[in-house]
């Protein structure tokens, strides 16, 4: 019988402590608890992956800039303290990448907002709360090497991603 469908987790979602401020978002779904049951969820941190420590100063992608133009050495994350974090950024996104493909993950859930894991939004920069559309950089590396990647509010949009790919790896049925 083959193994279903793997998802890659932000850990702070699983209730990690591993977020900036020490804490954790965890998130109580029903969807989340089934994956857990059925063996498909790896927990992951890329900032802590990268050697960021807990707690830590924010960081943000600089105003204008998006999770690509790091990728490629064009932009950066800065802590609010001023320092460049841009390496362990990419770092834990390079993490967050070899760690969904060792587990076998084809799709992701992860802390939306986050300067590495937002996927449909993130902070603008300035430190403020305010949120700009676009993608943390672990997010932006794993949608470019093809893993369907979705915000924890889109939980039962990345069920149903699951469902169809299970469906698409099952066996063919005996006669």
């Amino acid at each position: 019988m083959a193994l279903p469908a793997r998802v890659l987790v932000s850990a702070c979602l699983l209730g990690d402590a591993v977020r900036w401020d020490g804490g954790h978002k965890r998130l109580d779904a029903a969807v989340l608890r089934r994956w857990q049951a059925e063996g498909r969820v790896v927990g992951f941190c890329p900032e802590c992956a990268a050697g960021l420590p807990v707690p830590r100063p924010p960081a943000e992608i600089e105003p204008g800039a998006d999770a690509a133009a790091v990728l490629a050495g064009r932009a950066r994350v800065v802590a609010r303290d001023g320092q460049d974090v841009s390496a362990a950024f990419v770092a834990g996104a390079e993490a967050a990448l070899r760690a969904a493909h060792e587990a076998g993950a084809t799709v992701a859930l992860l802390k939306d907002a986050s300067p590495s894991c937002g996927s449909t939004c993130v902070h603008n920069g300035c430190f403020a709360g305010a949120t700009v559309s676009g993608r943390g950089v672990a997010a932006q590396r794993l949608v470019a090497a093809g893993l369907a990647v979705f915000a924890e509010n889109e939980v039962e949009a990345a069920d149903g991603w699951l469902r169809a790919l299970d469906r698409e790896l099952a066996p063919p049925a005996r006669c």
